[in-house]
């Protein structure tokens, strides 16, 4: 049996009134997605516990069959994974976002999707300047980088309470009462202070306001947590999997439960990704696996920006690149399932990650249809399967 999960990011959303009431999902022309939901069954099931933050941290950890509630711990520590660092028991990972504010506004949480090369070269200054005594500025992709905590020198004055505020949750929101509260705020307050200063009048700077590009004005601190203990997804649902995404995230949480990771040249985590090869890639890696899992996040850029027409775009090529030739290739290879199913709402009205149940279609062997004729919202709304414990819908999709 082949198995496939295709991960529109945020892709869930409400209905918008210049759709004509209806939602990206209701409004994007899905032939694939439909088809899927035709031959098969359309349900609900909610990732993230009210407990916890809404994000994408918690959302794939209990789209992936893992109980957030028992086996969250933070953000960063799982990009930390996935760029091969080792944290240790006192070590703590701590994302940091290259973001603009201005008059404590946050303009932009990506600094106008600044580039890798300059990401470094502030990270770079930040570490001389900020680092040492147990404290490594490390560039990633982008804006998304981060901040290691070494605790062998001193002890993290970091705790379970510590709370943070992602940047993109304050999209053109003020951020004067969004800054990190409880044990080590200081600490972080501090830095992200001391690198607004440092950033001012840095070359790359310099160069981005010559440019009219929207500048890196200081860091964002948040994410924070310890090294999570996974048990290998093999371990737990018998199975062997890859991931295929352009973000460190899904990376990381791809190498904590021991999947391959499959990184497809073109691959931006944007609106520019290159869908087709993700696609190609895809169906390459039918053959060498039990599971393969597609995961696209331009459909969550596009609401973190408000853009109902660019998420439509987005679903519709993920449908056309990305599904349809992949479940294609799937059916000549027998026995089969296919999933589709974003991790979390992410409203265009809010430009932010939500709490909620999500729509989910799969189909294959095993599966009798459920009447579904479109994959959306108000479709699986109706529908009687629903998980309010999302990772138990892993169980279902490999057991049922």
């Amino acid at each position: 049996m082949k198995y496939a999960i295709i991960i529109p990011d945020g892709c869930a959303d409400e209905p918008q009134e210049s759709l004509g009431g209806r939602t990206p999902l209701e409004a994007a022309r899905t032939l694939a997605m439909d088809a899927i939901a035709h031959s098969g069954v359309v349900g609900r099931a909610n990732h993230v516990p009210v407990s916890l933050p809404p994000g994408s941290d918690v959302a794939n950890l209990s789209l992936l069959g893992y109980d957030p509630i028992a086996n969250f711990t933070g953000r960063a520590p799982l990009e930390a994974a996935a760029q091969g660092i080792h944290l240790g028991p006192e070590d703590w990972a701590i994302r940091c976002n290259l973001v603009t504010v201005t008059h404590q506004v946050m303009r932009d949480f990506t600094a106008g999707h600044i580039s890798t090369d300059e990401a470094k070269s502030l990270l770079a200054t930040a570490q001389e300047k900020l680092g040492g005594d147990g404290l490594e500025f490390t560039p990633g992709v982008s804006y998304r980088n981060l901040l290691i905590w070494r605790g062998r020198n001193r002890p993290a004055p970091f705790t379970r309470d510590t709370r943070t505020t992602p940047p993109h949750d304050l999209t053109d929101k003020s951020v004067q009462d969004a800054h990190p509260r409880g044990p080590g705020s200081d600490t972080l307050e501090q830095l992200m202070a001391e690198s607004e200063a440092l950033f001012a009048d840095h070359p790359v700077n310099v160069a981005r306001r010559k440019a009219g590009h929207a500048e890196a004005t200081n860091v964002w601190l948040w994410g924070l947590g310890r090294a999570p203990s996974l048990a290998p997804f093999a371990q737990v649902y018998g199975k062997q999997g890859v991931m295929i995404t352009a973000v460190d995230l899904l990376r990381g949480l791809a190498a904590l439960v021991g999947w391959r990771r499959i990184e497809v040249p073109g691959a931006t985590g944007y609106f520019d990704t290159d869908y087709a090869a993700k696609g190609r890639y895809a169906i390459d890696a039918i053959d060498s696996t039990d599971i393969v899992c597609v995961h696209v996040e331009a459909t969550d850029e596009a609401s973190h920006q408000g853009d109902a027409a660019e998420k439509i775009k987005a679903l519709e090529q993920i449908d056309q690149h990305i599904v349809a030739p992949l479940h294609a290739a799937l059916k000549r290879h027998g026995e089969y399932r296919i999933l589709v199913t974003p991790d979390h709402p992410t409203p265009l009205r809010t430009k932010t990650h939500s709490h909620g149940a999500v729509p989910f279609a799969l189909c294959g062997a095993g599966i009798t249809p459920d009447g579904s004729t479109t994959y959306d919202e108000p479709t699986a709304e109706r529908s009687p399967l629903a998980f309010d414990e999302g990772w138990r819908l892993m169980q279902y999709f490999l057991r049922v």
